[in-house]
């Protein structure tokens, strides 16, 4: 079955190819069909090549399929590379991208561009299986760069609003500086290992010592590719920007693919990072700022979908925090839950605004439990999952990594903590403004609540089952667990493991900051509670009406503003220049004289050129005057 391995991204390539190519001519229940159908196959596969390489010892050559680029020392071949990591991906890919297929076809049900949707969903997930599947940092590259282009189509989708457009183009720019240090890297490896296939780099990356400065410089220009792609600190905007895709695309780029691909490729590289206490650094320090500014900023949205945006680039940071400290099993394991619940928070939201008639602003909404009743109890366990209670698993997953954050600094795990107390208010908050209370729509809206329909709520249901269980995955072992994902995944991280010493800490005190931080979220939702249901707290609807902190949070923290006057304008100014002075004024003014000289040139010319017989035989006569009297003197 591993040798089959090429079906997988295959298949949806060919649902992108049909749906493409006959967009006008497809039955719109036909191309959602098809396109669903291609990734349930391919995650069908998956399973299978999973249950076959579990219980496999050792490494799995890689499966070649052509020679891809081979120019003296560079060979680089078309193969994948078939792992436990790259299969664990692969079926969260494929999995969680046919619940919204699925999703899909009932929430953009009534959208002209349906068939065109499904097309950009399924070119989305041959390049994101490009990307986890490919045996070398070349291959990774070509589908790091298509997830790119395919989120470009997919935000911006309804390009008929400028807005989005804009929100598209800047998802698409920022995604390239990081792209500058992704390339630099590979260039960098080429050089000092010789071979860009992973399994080659990493053999010989693993007989060198720790800190060799050549190793600090490729992990730090991966990262530097991986912050853009994961929406890291500083180039983290595009990512809230991009809720202007329909809502299936915020669940499908930004809950477990896309921006999840700076994490697999950390992951995938993790000897370079242990051989890297430097970077390893860097990126904890990165990630936990991270979690702990976006946390801050979704305090005080007001648009659903924002708040869930936000939260996302906050769960990322935990991811990456996990990755600096070397858990790298719980970063996978936090990568998996976060795959499920923020899914699942995503299609709940897209419900809401189906329910509310395209409206997303918090304020507007209160009441809709009654409404909405399947899509209240499955939010409410996605909900519940992210804030990290128990037996939930996002309570497994963000305790491990809090477990190993710790091991590394206590200074870490205080602000791993804070950031879950934040997670946890402001997700509640958005629980109990949506769901609870008075309703504070308009009578139209409130009189067209009505719950999504099938093929919408049974991918919620799906989901929220797996919010549920995932957790068990990776099981404790202090409550009885084996932890069988780090199992599963320890050939991956042999070599990691084999390079660092590795903290581990005592069963009491692993249980003693479960229920601290536990502890914490409570209280925290008890705040929560008591503000929004209690004391019955809407948001302030007018900007100029909050204190000054409020408005900072409110604002992003003018982030975005910073970057427009410090990078933005002076660009367009720089550019302006050229344009007026250089361009027009001396490129174009040398390019119109040379026309003007070969003009004037022309029309001197063309009073010789008479036509007439008699005047050239005159210039002959001439001619030979000039020519006789030329000999003449020049021999005298």
């Amino acid at each position: 079955m591993i040798q089959l391995v090429w079906l997988i991204p295959l298949l949806p390539l060919i649902g992108f190819t049909i749906n493409g190519l006959f967009n006008k001519k497809m039955p719109k229940s036909f191309a959602g069909m098809l396109a669903s159908g291609m990734l349930a196959a391919a995650f069908v596969i998956a399973f299978k090549i999973f249950l076959e390489i579990k219980d496999l010892p050792g490494m799995i050559p890689a499966v070649q399929l052509f020679d891809f680029i081979n120019v003296g020392q560079l060979v680089i071949p078309f193969a994948f590379l078939v792992d436990p990591l790259s299969i664990l991906m692969v079926m969260i890919i494929t999995g969680v991208g046919f619940l919204i297929h699925i999703y899909s076809m009932g929430y953009m049900h009534d959208d002209e561009g349906y068939v065109r949707f499904f097309a950009y969903l399924n070119l989305f997930i041959f390049f994101m299986l490009l990307l986890v599947l490919g045996s070398n940092y070349v291959i990774m590259f070509i589908g790091w760069e298509g997830v790119g282009l395919c989120s470009y189509l997919l935000i911006g989708f309804w390009y008929k609003n400028q807005a989005y457009n804009d929100a598209a183009k800047k998802a698409f720019i920022m995604n390239r500086v990081g792209d500058l240090g992704f390339i630099l890297a590979i260039f960098l490896i080429f050089v000092t290992f010789g071979s860009v296939e992973f399994t080659d780099v990493f053999s010989k990356a693993a007989t060198l010592e720790i800190g060799v400065p050549v190793v600090t410089a490729i992990t730090i220009l991966l990262f530097i590719g991986a912050m853009g792609k994961s929406a890291q600190l500083p180039l983290f905007t595009w990512l809230p920007d991009a809720m202007a895709g329909p809502t299936p695309v915020s669940a499908l780029i930004h809950a477990a693919t896309m921006v999840t691909a700076g994490i697999y490729m950390i992951a995938r590289s993790n000897i370079l990072y242990t051989l890297s206490p430097v970077t390893s650094s860097i990126v904890a320090v990165v990630g936990i700022a991270t979690a702990i500014f976006a946390a801050t900023i979704g305090l005080a949205q007001n648009d659903i979908k924002k708040v869930l945006a936000y939260s996302t680039v906050s769960q990322l940071g935990y991811m990456f925090l996990a990755l600096g400290v070397g858990a790298y099993t719980g970063a996978l394991f936090h990568v998996m839950t976060h795959a499920f619940f923020k899914a699942l928070l995503f299609l709940g939201a897209g419900s809401v605004i189906h329910g509310m008639g395209g409206e997303q602003d918090l304020r507007k909404m209160g009441g809709l439990k009654k409404a909405l009743p399947i899509t209240f109890y499955t939010f409410a366990i996605g909900t519940i999952a992210i804030a990290g209670i128990p037996p939930f698993a996002g309570f497994f997953s963000k305790d491990e990594i809090l477990a190993h954050a710790y091991a590394a600094s206590p200074l870490f795990w205080v602000l791993g903590v804070i950031g879950a107390l934040l997670t946890a208010f402001y997700m509640f908050r958005l629980f109990f403004l949506t769901f609870f209370g008075e309703f504070r729509g308009t009578k139209e809206q409130q009189h067209h609540l009505h719950e999504s329909p099938m093929s919408m709520t049974l991918p919620l249901i799906v989901l929220a089952v797996l919010a549920v269980v995932a957790g068990y995955a990776n099981f404790p072992e202090i409550f009885g667990g084996k932890h069988y994902l780090q199992t599963y995944l320890a050939p991956v991280f042999a070599a990691s493991v084999a390079k660092s010493a590795g903290n581990h800490l005592s069963h009491n005190t692993e249980l003693m900051l479960m229920a601290a931080s536990v502890l914490g979220v409570l209280i925290s939702i008890f705040v929560a509670y008591n503000t929004y249901i209690s004391k019955k707290v809407v948001p302030e609807a007018e900007e100029a009406t909050l204190s000054p902190l409020h408005k900072l949070i409110y604002n992003k923290y003018y982030v975005d503003e910073i970057y427009d006057a410090l990078i933005v304008k002076p660009l367009y100014a720089l550019s302006t220049f050229g344009h007026r002075f250089i361009e027009l004024g001396i490129i174009d003014n040398i390019v119109n004289a040379m026309g003007s000289i070969t003009l004037l040139k022309g029309k001197m010319y063309a009073k010789i050129q008479t036509g007439h017989t008699t005047f050239y035989l005159f210039v002959m006569v001439l001619g030979i005057i000039g020519i006789l009297a030329y000999s003449l003197l020049f021999k005298l």
